[in-house]
């Protein structure tokens, strides 16, 4: 029988991946588009990228590393939690399994059956897993988080950095755009992929509120580009 593919054990480290690229190029790009909305110079534009890209990167992986350590002591509590219960009131923790099972379908006799088994096995595991819904697979893991985050920003950011390194001066806002979108297209093409989802409806999604990100900052340069004239 073929190995069955399942991408829910890519959950954690793809969703941090994602966004970290996404914002990467997101951000990075807007902050380019802005700032070369309201300077002549290359210079400035440059420092924008350089400056969003590490600032960026790094609150990336800060803050993706705190939100989910809170995520992990919030199952850390629980699993504490139950193994207190489980110790103090067993039976109580059996007949609560039990129920479980039987609302997902099992008759009364062989969820009791099934209860007692797995009890016998891993009472915790058990109990985290079909009653608090935490498993290996799901567990909050900060540090591969952050790391992913961190590394795919860098990884997203650095691609409008080269942009206005090496693109056209005069028309920076477009070709930065225009850049963004490609890179933004095959980022959510490969995480489809990745997360075996629908190709087409990642790229239209991600494509559409880049833009409107990108349009709103640029809009943003030109207004102070007036004032400041």
């Amino acid at each position: 029988m073929q190995d069955e593919k399942h991408y829910g054990i890519r959950s954690g480290w793809l969703r941090a991946a994602v966004l970290g690229a996404n914002d990467g190029i997101l951000s990075t790009a807007s902050l380019v588009i802005g700032v070369a909305a309201a300077s002549t110079t290359r210079e400035p534009i440059i420092l924008a990228g350089v400056a969003g890209l590490v600032a960026g990167a790094l609150s990336m992986a800060a803050g993706e590393y705190v939100s989910v350590s809170s995520q992990a002591d919030l199952e850390n509590a629980d699993l504490a939690r139950e193994r207190i219960e489980l110790e103090e009131m067993p039976e109580e923790e059996l007949l609560e399994l039990a129920q479980i099972y039987k609302e997902r379908g099992l008759d009364s006799n062989l969820a009791l059956q099934v209860a007692k088994q797995l009890t016998e096995h891993n009472a915790l595991e058990a109990h985290a897993r079909d009653e608090l819904g935490i498993n290996d697979i799901t567990q909050a893991k900060p540090l591969v988080a952050a790391l992913s985050s961190g590394a795919s920003f860098i990884f997203g950011g650095l691609l409008p950095v080269l942009v206005a390194y090496f693109g056209s001066l005069e028309y920076m806002e477009y070709v930065q755009y225009i850049f963004a979108v490609v890179f933004l297209a095959l980022l959510g093409a490969i995480a489809a992929k990745a997360g075996g989802s629908n190709i087409w409806k990642a790229i239209l999604r991600i494509s559409f509120w880049g833009t409107v990100a990108m349009a709103i900052t640029a809009l943003i340069g030109h207004l102070f580009e007036v004032s400041v004239a």
